[in-house]
């Protein structure tokens, strides 16, 4: 079996996973349930397609994310949910990380992985960009070992990706950030416009 830091270090010349699968394959695969924040009940789903490659996605986390969650993730307004969108091969291998520690911590390695996306993409090979990502996987709690188990388990790699190609050609996503508020895509705007349509939708589902 490869292991993590070779399989990262191919990653620059290897053309994404997530465009070799072939459908036939991705029927066979087990697809991954959505991981939650807030209300079950809440009256409004807000979906996020987003890329932990993505600089608008990390620019959308860095700059509204706090907004969207304390305004209406916390009041129990919106119930968010993240699906990962793999564009590339390092955004597979950030998102298998960010789910190694469980549902309970995804968010808060998704949040890292935002945050910190310009230093651990700033690598310059497999082996630099690998030791980044293990950087912020120890500062989320997680060991060596469960990091390399993680990375080294193909099983879930091919869930992950035969997911998100479900999800997003069910939503005909073509670019990251893009947003599913009750029912309908949105393209990334700025916060005040993007507030706009969270609140005409709340409207429309609380009428």
């Amino acid at each position: 079996m490869r292991s993590a830091v070779a399989a990262l270090a191919l990653a620059f010349a290897m053309p994404a996973l997530a465009q070799e699968a072939a459908p036939a394959e991705e029927a066979q695969v087990e697809t991954l349930a959505d991981i939650s924040l807030g209300a079950e009940d809440a009256p409004l789903t807000l979906v996020e397609y987003a890329s932990f490659t993505c600089g608008h996605c990390a620019n959308f986390h860095n700059d509204n994310w706090d907004k969207l969650k304390s305004e209406y993730v916390d009041t129990g307004k919106v119930k968010f949910i993240q699906r990962d969108v793999y564009f590339d091969q390092l955004g597979l291998w950030a998102g298998i990380l960010a789910r190694c520690g469980g549902d309970d911590k995804y968010y808060a390695v998704s949040g890292l992985l935002f945050e910190e996306q310009q230093k651990w993409l700033s690598g310059s090979s497999g082996e630099e960009v690998a030791a980044n990502l293990r950087r912020i996987g120890l500062k989320a709690g997680m060991t060596e070992e469960q990091m390399t188990a993680c990375w080294d388990d193909s099983a879930k790699a091919e869930q992950l990706v035969a997911t998100y190609q479900k999800n997003a050609g069910a939503d005909g996503i073509e670019a990251t950030p893009t947003f599913i508020i009750g029912g309908e895509k949105v393209m990334n705007q700025p916060w005040d416009d993007l507030k706009k349509v969270i609140d005409a939708k709340l409207a429309e589902a609380t009428e």
